[in-house]
């Protein structure tokens, strides 16, 4: 499975501080941090709002990419600050994302032709996330379809069937379970899936408990990539149980130090 760093974020306020400032030392020392920890790929994300989104996506992406070659998941909802970010990128890129709406796959399809970049798929459109699983499916092929039209072939794609927070929506994470098996059927090779795992555990107190049985639950439904806290020890040995059981690590009695 692949492991996405949520970490470098501005929505983080000591990251959002470093963005402001241009620390460099702060950011490459937390991206070297979250490689160390086990990280294979970072989520790059300058926060919300920002009148100099593009300007700080490209410092952002030049920054951490002088210190390490992983793969970098641009993480924007700004057509202009995803540009900005993919012409600095270096590295292997992910866009981090498109939705299946029309406007939003005609925006993001060109320019992941373009830049011969991988891409996510939000399973939600202009209303919103689908309430069953059956229905993120028929996104998923509706995108997985579009990306095809601009001969983006469907294993530059991640699906993501989008996991809502347990304290207000406690229905769709066995949902997001279904979807993810689901998905795997949409396509021969298997389509890639990816979560952004925190997001079943926002506004409760046992976040690190829910993340990583979540993630144990999603991996044994076949989840491909997960963009998550590699400095969460309990989760990092939740990862390296499961893909030891599903036969993807070998086993050897201090797996957990690998």
């Amino acid at each position: 499975m692949l492991i996405i760093s949520e970490r470098i974020n501005g929505l983080f306020t000591s990251v959002g501080k470093a963005i402001d400032h241009r620390d460099t030392k702060f950011i490459q020392d937390l991206a070297v941090r979250q490689i160390d920890h086990g990280a294979q790929a970072l989520d790059i994300n300058v926060g919300p709002g920002r009148e100099d989104g593009p300007a700080a996506m490209e410092w952002l992406v030049k920054t951490v990419q002088e210190i390490t070659s992983v793969p970098l998941s641009l993480d924007t909802s700004g057509p202009k600050t995803m540009e900005a970010g993919l012409k600095a990128a270096k590295n292997k890129v992910i866009m981090n994302s498109t939705t299946a709406e029309e406007k939003r796959m005609g925006r993001f399809f060109p320019l992941c032709k373009e830049h011969d970049a991988e891409i996510i798929c939000l399973c939600m459109d202009e209303r919103g996330v689908p309430n069953s699983a059956e229905a993120r499916a028929e996104m998923a092929m509706l995108m997985m379809t579009k990306a095809m039209e601009y001969d983006i072939m469907p294993d530059r794609l991640y699906l993501d069937p989008l996991v809502l927070p347990t304290s207000a929506a406690q229905d769709q994470g066995r949902k997001v379970i279904q979807a993810v098996q689901m998905f795997q059927s949409l396509n021969e090779p298997t389509p890639r899936t990816v979560v952004g795992l925190s997001n079943v555990s926002n506004g409760t107190k046992q976040r690190s408990l829910l993340n990583r049985t979540f993630l144990a639950m999603l991996l044994g439904a076949g989840l491909s990539a997960a963009i998550c806290d590699p400095e969460d020890p309990d989760l990092m040995a939740t990862i390296k149980a499961g893909q030891v059981l599903l036969n993807e690590r070998l086993y050897c009695d201090d797996f957990l130090r690998d």
